[in-house]
């Protein structure tokens, strides 16, 4: 299967390529971005390309390529997107939608997976537990916004089998290693990432406020089920919650000190930052991943292993 990723150069499209391989679900990869991505892969078959997606013609020629599979990854994060509203359409809404365009009329029915986000919901309309059947999303953010918009557009193309289209809302990627991102919730993996490296970090929020998480290794895993999953297993609600869990920031320093010790959790301080802790209490707290689980995706391994794994993997 020849599989092509928008966004490559980020940490998840990394992350994801390397997955890819490993299982043997991509023969050849097309890794995109708007600057070439490194290629984290030993596989042969590999183009590393630097594309404008707002471009048409640019992504036009990466669909001639002729791919089996599209990661559709690209995008402004949450962050970027409220400050700029113009440029969050361009690149979050604009762009994704010429691409499914060219996709459907260039190569019509095959696997588009959209990574989307759980700021599809607001947590006024939440309350306590976001599903995906019972509750009406209704974003607080002009990133959930377009992240919905786009889910909405997946969801028509492929009831009219133009595509056969998956979006996965993606819980924070904790810990991201890297430098931070655009994300309002970048914060949750430098209070980690920062301090295990011996650099202080801040925590912007109230730390009793509660954020859905998922772990590198879990994402990876996912995604590339995400993929394989059968289209007639998800019907027509082409959406789905991938797994995670709900931990404070409180709770992960607890765990960052369990793990590393108090001399590290001591780098990280508290100072808050109201544009944040608006944009993170949009967000609900705790979701309800039962359809995730009968589609056959994989529970997450928590605040203490994903730590583990995130320290063992920088000394490599």
């Amino acid at each position: 299967m020849k599989v092509l990723i928008t966004g490559a150069g980020g940490f998840v499209g990394q992350i994801l390529a390397k997955k890819l391989v490993e299982t043997s679900t991509a023969t050849s990869l097309i890794l995109a971005d708007v600057r070439e991505p490194p290629n984290p892969t030993t596989l042969k078959d590999v183009q590393c390309v630097a594309a404008d997606l707002t471009d048409l013609e640019s992504a036009e020629d990466l669909i001639a390529q002729g791919p089996d599979a599209v990661y559709i990854l690209h995008g402004i994060m949450s962050s970027g997107a409220e400050a700029n509203l113009e440029l969050g359409l361009k690149v979050n809404f604009e762009s994704v939608r010429q691409l499914l365009d060219i996709i459907r009329t260039k190569r019509p029915g095959i696997k588009v997976v959209f990574t989307s986000s759980c700021a599809v919901f607001g947590r006024s309309a939440v309350g306590n537990t976001a599903t995906e059947t019972d509750i009406v999303p209704m974003p607080e953010s002009s990133y959930g916004t377009q992240k919905l918009m786009i889910e909405f557009l997946v969801n028509d193309y492929s009831r009219r089998g133009l595509i056969d289209g998956r979006s996965v809302r993606l819980p924070t990627v904790f810990v991201r290693a890297g430098a931070p991102t655009a994300a309002a919730s970048s914060f949750v993996s430098g209070i980690v990432r920062e301090p295990v490296h011996g650099e202080a970090s801040e925590v912007p929020v109230d730390p009793s406020i509660g954020i859905w998480l998922t772990s590198p290794r879990t994402l990876a895993t996912n995604l590339v089920h995400a993929i394989k999953a059968p289209a007639e297993k998800f019907g027509h609600f082409r959406q789905v919650l991938l797994p995670g869990y709900t931990a404070s920031s409180g709770e992960i320093l607890e765990a960052l000190e369990k793990v590393a010790g108090k001399e590290v959790r001591d780098l990280v301080k508290e100072k808050r930052d109201e544009t944040i802790q608006r944009i993170v209490l949009s967000w609900p707290e705790g979701y309800d991943t039962t359809r995730a689980k009968e589609l056959g995706f994989e529970e997450d391994v928590g605040l203490e292993q994903t730590i583990r794994d995130f320290i063992e993997a920088e000394k490599n």
